[in-house]
Order: C-alpha cells, then sequence, then structure tokens
C-alpha cells in the first residue's frame, strides 16, 4: 500500500493549510488555504502550490476560513480544474468569503500602484473576482457523516468539529488488496463552552490522525464568559468609550453578538448601540441561523422568533465605507465588531486609528492572534510598544487593550486530547500540525502521554510523510 501525505503549508504555522494526499494513483487537496500574517509568509502564496505536472484529482475542506479556502482562487489562476468537496455549511460560507478576499486583493493592487510603494510595476492581485467565480462553480456540498466515494478505493466522510458553521474533521477511507485503513483529518476544532456552536462529534476510530495544535501549549481560561465580557464594557461604559472587537467574521462575530444580548437580558450592562461593520459579517450572521445542525441546542436560531432572541437590543449593522467612517467619528459608548480578527486588513484598520490614541476606549481581542501580526503585536506589546503602525502612519496607543481567552474558537490541548481519548480505537500514527512550533512540540508531548504506544510527529516544516 503506497500511501503518502506532502504537508504543504501549517507546518511549523497556522495559516496556509494546505496537505496533498497520494493513494495508489489518486490525489486529493485536504484543504487549500492562504499564508497569513507578515509579509514574508504572505509571499508564499505568489510561490507555485505544486508542480505544473502534478494530479491533483480534488479538493476537500475542511471549513471556510481563508487560512483553509482563501487560495482556491489562485490555484484555479494556476489552471486547476476539479471539484471541491465540502459541507453544506462551507458551501453557504464561501462566495462571501472568497468574493471579499478577491475585493481586498483588487484594493491591495490599486493602493499599491497609487502609492507606488511596490516594487512590482504594476501591482496585481493574487486573484480576481472571475478567478472566484470559476471556483463556486465547483463545490459539490455534501452532507456530514455520509462516505461519499471520491474514487474505487478512496471514500470521505465530513464530522462536525465545532469551531464555525460547516466545520468539519475529514475521515478518509483508504481500501487495498491487503485490507482497509481509515486517515482523520481534525480540521480546526472546537470545544463545550461555546454559547452558539455544538461542540466536535466524536470520532470512533482511525488508524492514523492528523492533528491540529494551534493552542497545543496552553489552556484556556474556563471563566463565565458572560460576567467576563460584562466586566470589559461596563468599565468602558462608564468611561463613555468605544469598546471595538476585531473579530473573525465568521464565528466570533455570532458569539459575541449572542454573549453581548444576554450580557443586555442579565442587566449586567446597559443597552447601547452595537455596530457590527462588516459585511462578511452581516452575511456569515445569516448563514448562522440558516444552519442549526451546528448551534448548541439552547442558542435560539429559529428564523421567526431567533433573531429577536438573539441579536442586541441597539443592534445595527454598517454597509458602506461612508456608513463605516460616520462609525469611526460617533462618540460612546457603544460596540463596534468589525473585520479582520488579526487586524491584517479591512474596516477594522480605520476604528483603530481613531480609537486607540482616546483612553476612554477598549480594544478588545477574542480570538488567536498569530505570531507576527499586527493583532499579535497589539495584543502583547513588546518592549512596552507605544505606537502601531496603521496605514504608513503610527498611531499612539492609549486605548486599554483586553484579551478574553475564553471566547476562541479553537478547543485548546486539554479540550483535543478529550477528543482524541473518546476515541475507541485511536491512531497509532498521529502527525501534528497547524500550529506555532512551541504548540506544536507541546500537543505532541500531550498525546505521547495519551497514546503511548502511537507514533506522534510534529511537522515542523513542509514536508512528506509516508504511513501504513
Amino acid at each position: 500500500m503506497t500511501f503518502t501525505m506532502d504537508f504543504l503549508g501549517a507546518a511549523g504555522g497556522v495559516t496556509g493549510s494546505r496537505t496533498l494526499v497520494k493513494f495508489d494513483g489518486y490525489s486529493v487537496l485536504v484543504d487549500c488555504g492562504l499564508f497569513q500574517g507578515p509579509k514574508e509568509i504572505r509571499q508564499k502564496n505568489w510561490e507555485q502550490m505544486l508542480p505544473p505536472a502534478t494530479n491533483v484529482n480534488a479538493v476537500v475542506l475542511t471549513h471556510a476560513h481563508l487560512d483553509h479556502s482563501g487560495y482556491l482562487p489562485r490555484f484555479f489562476r494556476q489552471g486547476w480544474r476539479g471539484p471541491i468537496y465540502c459541507s453544506e455549511g462551507t458551501a453557504a460560507l464561501l462566495p462571501v468569503m472568497l468574493r471579499d478576499a478577491a475585493y481586498l486583493e483588487a484594493e491591495f493592487a490599486h493602493y499599491a500602484n497609487k502609492t507606488g510603494y511596490s516594487n512590482h510595476k504594476p501591482a496585481l492581485p493574487l486573484f480576481t473576482e472571475d478567478d472566484v467565480e470559476m471556483v463556486l462553480q465547483h463545490i459539490v456540498p455534501q452532507k456530514r457523516s455520509v462516505w461519499i466515494q471520491l474514487a474505487p478505493d478512496v471514500s470521505v466522510r465530513f464530522e462536525s468539529a465545532g469551531h464555525i458553521i460547516g466545520a468539519s474533521s475529514l475521515q478518509f477511507a483508504l481500501v487495498h488488496k491487503n485490507g482497509s485503513r481509515i486517515l482523520t483529518f481534525s480540521g480546526d476544532l472546537g470545544h463545550d463552552r461555546s454559547l452558539t456552536m455544538r461542540p466536535p462529534e466524536p470520532i470512533t476510530e482511525t488508524d492514523a490522525l492528523v492533528l491540529e495544535s494551534t493552542y497545543g501549549d496552553r489552556l484556556h481560561p474556563r471563566n463565565h464568559v458572560v460576567r467576563e465580557f460584562s466586566a470589559i464594557a461596563k468599565r468602558t461604559f462608564e468611561r463613555k468609550g468605544v469598546l471595538v472587537i476585531p473579530a473573525f467574521a465568521v464565528g466570533r462575530a455570532q458569539e459575541i453578538l449572542y454573549i453581548i444580548r444576554k450580557s443586555e437580558d442579565d442587566g449586567l450592562i446597559p443597552k447601547v448601540p452595537v455596530i457590527l461593520d462588516s459585511p462578511m459579517s452581516s452575511f456569515a450572521t445569516k448563514v448562522f441561523f440558516d444552519h442549526p445542525e451546528d448551534h448548541h441546542e439552547g442558542c435560539p436560531f429559529s428564523v421567526k422568533d431567533g433573531q429577536d432572541c438573539y441579536l442586541p437590543a441597539g443592534f445595527q449593522t454598517v454597509t458602506t465605507s461612508d456608513e463605516s467612517m460616520l462609525a469611526c467619528m460617533t462618540e460612546g459608548p457603544m460596540v463596534v465588531i468589525s473585520a479582520a480578527g488579526m487586524l491584517n486588513g479591512g474596516r477594522i484598520l480605520h476604528h483603530l486609528k481613531a480609537r486607540l490614541p482616546h483612553p476612554e476606549n477598549t480594544i478588545l481581542f477574542c480570538g488567536f492572534q498569530a505570531e507576527g501580526t499586527k493583532g499579535r503585536t497589539l495584543q502583547e506589546r513588546p518592549n512596552g510598544l507605544d505606537k502601531l503602525r496603521i496605514h504608513h502612519k503610527e498611531i499612539s496607543i492609549e486605548a486599554e487593550i483586553a484579551t478574553m481567552e475564553s471566547l476562541s474558537a479553537h478547543g485548546d490541548w486539554q479540550d483535543i486530547c478529550g477528543w482524541v481519548k473518546r476515541m475507541t480505537k485511536p491512531p497509532s500514527q498521529v502527525i501534528i500540525n497547524h500550529g506555532d512550533p512551541l504548540a506544536m512540540e507541546a500537543m505532541a508531548q500531550h498525546v505521547k502521554e495519551l497514546l503511548p504506544k502511537a507514533t506522534v510527529t510534529p511537522m515542523l516544516a513542509p514536508g512528506r510523510m509516508t504511513l501504513f
């Protein structure tokens, strides 16, 4: 049985998730993500992902976040054509996420040409809206927990991973004359503390496991998230300040909206304007209501009355850039939720320019900040950093900087090990990916202690693994 996996991304890092699985002449690409973060990492997106002669029969996606799906338009631009298998929830999210990414690529190229800061003349987008439309024609949505035949000897099924709407763990069944094997990709795993998302579904058995490790070296606080959020919001409102929340458009924004509503209903915070300044977040919220199969049982979701029970009293959406700029100038108290979650672009940067220099305001992080991003820099403020460079200007940091690690959509190492522990037939081989090096090595150690008979390998750099 010839079986290999080429880890092309998310090896020693948390973005650019791409793994090429080869089995007896059949090749499938698990995820096709963008590299995100500092320039030297983003530059990898301009490289040819695979040699032109490489045959890829299909792409299978774990979920819609751009670090798992955002390279698809570039891959099509390079000439690839084929089916893209994903869950129904992922298929619903992909159009808005990829179209928004193409719009931002066009904006970046336009700005580079206008200012002349790029070395490329002219600066070009990584991909275009036409590339995205081509991708969308090849999406093949699939129901969960149903085996799908990809080739005579290869099948795949999707199981809920928590995390965001549509997020799935993947199980491949590989049949050979000497027997069959199951290979599982955990995808990005959620946890059981979300107020909106169901926890990951347990996997019964697998022979080999590719396991994420985003938080492989730390534990999230087990705090009461409503009370923790309310304390931060209340002190901000008492200062007549604006609570600015950089949030991932898919997942975090919806969780935060519900937490604000719960805080209001419990009388912990006053009802103030809550502005969602992200067209993508607004669309993702609609998709959220359309997919109750991924909701926590206690979360209201029906179209009839769910929004009345779910959204804050002062909820508003912002659509145009003019409305966004007006929100930047509006006085508090109020809440602004805007993309992008790691401060790597989008409208959130304008809100930061307006709010960071004023001590009455608060910037609240509630999701993972990758190393080298503006989000991580502002969150950690190395060497007493007192200014943040935004749009080529130094912006003074006077606002309160707060973090709620308990709001992460990723499970921590204990959650991940708990998911593995529930397997009745645990894997004999475990490959750790999707984590910074320290997180990957820590996760590998936790798995070795949990599965002492298994071979555990952290993929600290791109490379090939041969299994079975």
